[in-house]
């Protein structure tokens, strides 16, 4: 069934009197809560869409970014969003196999890290997991290290958050066989494991950790939004794992054209200029005026990790059987 605002075609008319009503097309995103927050890009997005749309562009926050999945899963064909907004490589193939997606059709020259070739789900950012400290403090090298060491690290549940799946592919990609044994290592120094990245970042920003899973970029918001230097991303020998989150059209949108319109709008100066500094990663189009000063300070992994999206399906179970081990012991 469509989804309409209805809204006053005429303004200031009598008291009592019937008036036309405009019927105000709605598309719904469903995403992260924090694309959704007051300091996240969802307000200025909303915004800027709304100037060329004509319509309604409403975004629906459901958790972090793993919970959007396990709410499509359970919705299916009932599912009021027309775009999905907040998935990534370890989730697409899943995604994928649910049917409910539709080709984008959205051709575009993209800044990744990786090569890009997907018809049912648009890059709009991207960045590298890392664990960000404070810079007075020790920084471990490796995984392994941090799991030799003391410091105590809040992370995010895989189940719910694509950090926190983030971390098992990263830990799966660098140790292979091992990654159990850096699991039971790691075991030790997690405080505790949080449902979203916001929960656990909080955590750190608070000090009641030590260091938290986020982004190369999360320094970046210290830096330009706080002016507070004092926060750093550890660079770890082993690599980092590359996250591309994505955005995708349901095949049952009841607004087909807004949603074509949308996800080409996802690509734009537009859209992607607010990226930096609400969503804190980098733009999958780089903006025509550069990145925002501060984000030159970040480290540059010189070995980018990232299993393919069938790869990453493939080995997810096996991973949190791992991580639920190490943890419960």
């Amino acid at each position: 069934m469509p989804k309409f605002t209805y809204l006053p075609a005429v303004a200031g008319l009598a008291f009592g009197a019937t008036g036309a009503l405009a019927e105000t097309p709605v598309l719904q995103v469903l995403t992260y809560d924090s694309f959704v927050s007051e300091w996240g890009p969802g307000p200025a997005i909303e915004a800027a869409f709304e100037e060329t749309c004509a319509c309604d562009l409403q975004f629906l926050g459901a958790g972090d970014g793993a919970a959007l999945l396990a709410r499509l899963q359970l919705e299916g064909p009932r599912t009021d969003a027309d775009i999905v907004l907040g998935l990534d490589t370890n989730l697409t193939a899943v995604a994928r196999k649910t049917g409910l997606f539709a080709p984008h059709g959205v051709d575009a020259a993209l800044d990744l890290p990786i090569d890009w070739e997907d018809a049912d789900f648009l890059p709009f950012d991207w960045g590298y997991f890392a664990f960000v400290g404070n810079a007075d403090d020790p920084a471990p090298a490796s995984l392994k290290a941090l799991a030799e060491s003391d410091i105590k690290i809040a992370i995010q549940d895989p189940r719910s958050s694509t950090p926190g799946l983030g971390l098992l592919m990263w830990v799966k990609t660098a140790y292979g066989d091992d990654a159990a044994e850096i699991w039971t290592g790691l075991s030790d120094n997690i405080v505790t494991v949080t449902p979203g990245w916001s929960e656990a970042y909080g955590l750190f920003v608070d000090g009641e950790v030590d260091a938290v899973l986020s982004y190369t970029t999360s320094p970046a918001y210290h830096l330009i939004a706080e002016e507070d230097p004092s926060k750093v991303a550890w660079a770890f020998d082993e690599g980092h794992y590359v996250q591309v989150e994505v955005a995708g059209k349901l095949a049952g949108t009841d607004q087909p054209e807004l949603a074509d319109q949308f996800m080409a709008f996802m690509v734009s100066e537009a859209f992607q200029s607010v990226i930096p500094t609400t969503n804190w990663m980098y733009p999958a189009v780089t903006p025509a005026s550069g990145l925002p000063d501060g984000f030159e300070t970040l480290i540059n992994p010189e070995k980018p990790l990232l299993l393919s999206a069938e790869d990453a399906a493939e080995k997810r179970d096996a991973a949190l059987d791992e991580w639920r081990n190490a943890l419960s012991q």
